[in-house]
This record gives structure tokens, sequence and C-alpha cells, in this order.
């Protein structure tokens, strides 16, 4: 038998969860560090996918089968294509920052000494989390992956109503409810979703009577598996409306500025770069792999509703005043981009999509981790609290400007490539969505230039007059993330011959292809 990389690549950081919370309490910074180990461990065996998986093979490479629940035809059932092992790479590579970043994010508060944070459960969390997250990139049969999609909420609830921003003080009651209503909010939203998609599973099954991806799909290719066309559209919307609380889209977003806004930066960025993507990523695995006909039929509503949050979180970008919040409503732009290049049914417009799942994650942590490191300075999220911010500490203001600027996607920065091929894909099929989605471009420069304009230039305000500049450990955490977003804004190459393949796949699943271009004849 070979070695079973899959699992054992998922279950590195579940064991390592376990480990990290029965450190003892007195020995903080062992969890720390054992947490750190066991994520660049993870990080290894993730870069070990990369190099075994052949763009040019099977669909689903490095596979893995057992039965689990035999009555049910349950099956432990994993393989990944050219999509789950990119984002595979993108969780493992940005959780080691999350844990760097968060370094002192669960030690006791020096104005309440004699309060402890539990500090080797916040790291056993983020372990947990990257377990599940992995795994459900992983998952080829339909209810494990369902159970992943739900276990995941509930180390993310803890860490987001349990480990607060610290800009408030522990004490702070207000504070305490604030958090405790962003993580009960964002367990509802994706619990509600999570109910309906188990409905859906359950519906599958019957129609299907396998949770196999692999069965189900030589059921279709065979003519013995023949849904009906209602049922195969309930289906569908019962998968997707658990994908489009998660991803999130409008109007299904609101826990997600909520969420961010009270939670650490370094959990924020959890949240947005690496648990959502599991949103848009199942929207391509589940959705177009298992209802075709239905998401051929839902997709002019769904490219209405990806054009909406696109201009609706730009708008609301622009006018924040809280950094965190701020970044949020931008994701929400960001996710808008991803779903529409999705159901823009084109090569361009799924390769933008998948692409900018990876650059939108680093992007988004190399523009969070750097304001958490800011609020952290000053204690306060308000950008009308911050001033002059580069007289004083010039490579916090230079990262932050970098991480603002690919968010707004700046050629030459990895987002760029990614907002590029979505917004060619789109206008080749639905030319006024592309165009109405261009807007979000004009405004993302809007809210990024005007944030960094009110924080980081003028005249210095009094309280950031002594704000010091990054330490080692804050640029250890900052300068790969802009790398990378250089590098791959540079020359993206190894990231679309990974992902092109696994594109062509589910658009030959859909049994779409690309629209001829219009060549008007001379006159």
């Amino acid at each position: 038998m070979s070695f079973p990389l899959l699992t054992a690549t998922a279950a590195l950081p579940a064991l390592g969860a376990v480990a990290t919370a029965a450190v003892p309490a007195a020995r903080r910074t062992a969890a720390k560090w054992l947490a750190l180990l066991v994520s660049v461990g993870t990080l290894a065996l993730a870069a070990i996918q990369l190099v075994r998986f052949e763009p040019g093979g099977a669909r689903y490479q490095l596979t893995e089968s057992h039965s689990w629940i035999k009555d049910f035809g349950v099956r432990y059932e994993l393989g990944v294509d050219g999509i789950g092992v990119a984002l595979i790479g993108l969780t493992a590579l940005l959780i080691p920052f999350i844990i760097a970043a968060g370094w002192h994010d669960a030690d006791p508060l020096e104005t309440n000494s004699s309060r402890w944070r539990p500090t080797q459960g916040f790291f056993a969390l983020i372990l947990a989390v990257e377990a599940m997250v992995v795994l459900s990139f992983e998952a080829t049969d339909v209810f494990l992956f369902y159970i992943l999609f739900e276990a995941m909420l509930i180390p993310m609830y803890f860490l987001i109503g349990g480990f607060g921003d610290r800009a408030h003080a522990q004490g702070d009651e207000a504070a305490a409810t604030q958090r405790s209503y962003a993580a009960v909010k964002f367990l509802l939203y994706n619990l509600v979703g999570g109910l309906i998609m188990l409905a859906a599973v359950i519906g599958l099954y019957v129609v299907a009577g396998s949770f196999s991806l692999s069965e189900i799909a030589e059921a279709r290719a065979s003519g013995s598996l023949d849904m009906a066309t209602n049922t195969e559209r309930l289906l569908f919307l019962g998968f997707f409306f658990a994908f489009a609380v998660k991803a999130p889209l409008w109007p299904l977003h609101t826990w997600l500025p909520n969420a961010m806004g009270e939670a650490t930066a370094p959990v924020a960025v959890l949240i947005t770069a690496v648990v959502d993507k599991v949103g848009t990523f199942a929207m391509l695995r589940f959705c177009l792999q298992l209802f075709p006909e239905a998401s051929k039929w839902a997709t002019p509503v769904i490219v209405v509703l990806a054009v909406i949050s696109i201009i609706y979180g730009a708008l609301l970008a622009v006018g924040q005043r809280d950094i965190k919040r701020l970044v949020a409503y931008a994701s929400i732009s960001h996710f808008g981009f991803i779903i529409m290049g999705i159901f823009a049914m084109t090569s361009q417009g799924q390769s933008g999509a998948t692409l900018y799942m990876i650059n939108h994650g680093i992007s988004t942590a190399a523009l969070m981790l750097v304001a958490g490191f800011l609020i952290s300075r000053r204690g306060s999220r308000l950008i009308s609290d911050y001033g002059g911010v580069q007289k004083v500490a010039p490579v916090l203001a230079g990262t932050f400007l970098i991480g603002g600027l690919a968010t707004l996607s700046l050629p030459g920065l990895a987002p760029f490539v990614s907002e590029f091929l979505v917004l060619v894909g789109t206008f080749s099929r639905y030319p006024v969505a592309g165009v109405v989605a261009t807007l979000g471009i004009v405004l993302a420069a809007l809210y990024v230039l005007v944030l960094y304009q009110r924080t980081m230039t003028g005249p210095v305000k009094a309280e950031v007059q002594g704000m010091p500049d990054l330490k080692v450990r804050e640029l250890l955490v900052v300068a790969p993330l802009i790398a990378l977003l250089i590098f791959l804004g540079v020359y993206p190459k190894p990231l679309t011959d990974i992902v092109n393949p696994a594109v062509r796949q589910t658009m030959s699943d859909v049994q779409k292809k690309d629209p001829n271009p219009v060549v008007e004849a001379a006159k």
C-alpha cells in the first residue's frame, strides 16, 4: 500500500491540535512553537502533493478509498484535482504566517495579568481548522465533505467568540458582547446553510444511490442516472445556498463583517483567506459537477448576484470607518468576482476564479496582518485615530501600501492576473455584467487609496508619534507574502499549469465551450 499522503496532510495538523492543547498551561511558548512546527510540517506535505501531482494526468490523483459507513454507502474517499491541490497549498502556506502573526494574541493582557487566556487552545483551534479545511479540499465523497463542512464551524466559533480583537480590554463587557454576537451570527448563518445542504445531500443519495463523486459521474456518463429537471434544480439550490453563505455571496454575507471585525487579525485571515474558500471551491467541485444542467439554468441569476456583491461590497468599503470591516467588505466584493468567474462558464473565467481564490488569500493575508500589527500598536480600529504613520514607521506603511495595491489589483501584483481573466471570461459571454463589474475596480482604488491616505500620510498624530516600526517576527510574516504577490503577478504560469486542466474538465462537465470571438467584417 502506498503512503496515504492526503490523509497524512490532514492528520498532521489534527494530531498537532491535540498535542498543542495538551501542553501544560504554564508552557505557553512551547505550545506556540509546537503549533508552528506542525504547520511547517503540513506545508512540507502539501509541497510534496504539488510535486507528485501531474497536471496532465487523471482528474483525481493520490486517491484513497476505504469503506466507512457501509450500510449507508458512505466511504472515506479522497482525491485531489488541480484546483484542490492548489488550495491545499494556499492553506498550508498561510497557516504558519497566521500562527506567527498571532504569537501574542492569546497571551495574558498586561493590564490584567492575573487573568489568563488559554494560549494552547487558541493555537490548537487554528490547527484543527487547518485539518478540516485540507480534508474538505481532498474529499470526493459528498457525505464526508458535508461532515467536514459543518465540523469546521465549531473551532471557528470559539476562535471568534473566545479570542476577540485585543484592541478591546479583556474585561470590557461591551466588547465581549460584540464578540459573542459575531460568533453566534457566524454559527447560525452557516448552520442554516448546512442544514439545507443536508437535506440536499440526503436527496442526492435517494436519487443517485451513492455519495461518491466518481460513481455518480460514471452513472451520468453511462446514462443510468437521469435526474428529473425539477429534482436536479432543487438539489442544486440546496448545495448552492450553503456554499453561497460560506463564500459569502450577497445577500447572505452579513455575518462576515461582524466576524472579521471582532476576531483577531490572524483569525480574520483564517476566515476569509482559508475557510471561505471552501464555499467557492465547492461550487466548482459539487455544483457544476453533480448538477450541470441546473448550474446552467441558475447561471443568469447567480451572475447578477455576483455583480451586486462586487459593487455592494466595494461601496460599503468606501464608507467604512473601521479598518478591519473595510477589508471585510472588500473581501465580499472580491468573492463576487470569484463567483462571477465560476458561473461565467468560460475557461478564462473559471481559471481566473481559481487563481483569484489563491491570490485573494495571499493579498488579504498581507493587508489584514499588517493592519493587525498597526491596530495592536495604537489600540484602535478606527481610521480617524491614525495619521502620518509613514513618517514614524515607514516599513509598516510600505508593506501596508503593497498589500493595499494588491487588493485593488494593481498590474504587476498577483490579483491583477486573476481579476483580468475573470473580466475577460465574463465579458465574452455576459458583456453587460462584465462592464458593470469593472466599476468594482474603480471603487477598489478609491477605498484602498483613501484608507492609505488617512492612516499613513498627513501630519503625525500625537497618539502615533512613538509608534515602533515592524519587528523582526512581523517582517518574517509579511515579507514572504509580499514577495509571493510580486512573483505570481509577474509569472503566474506555475499556477495556471496546475489549474487549467481541472478547469477544462469542469467545462466538459457542464458541456460548455468558450464563445467564438466576434470579428467584424472589413468594410
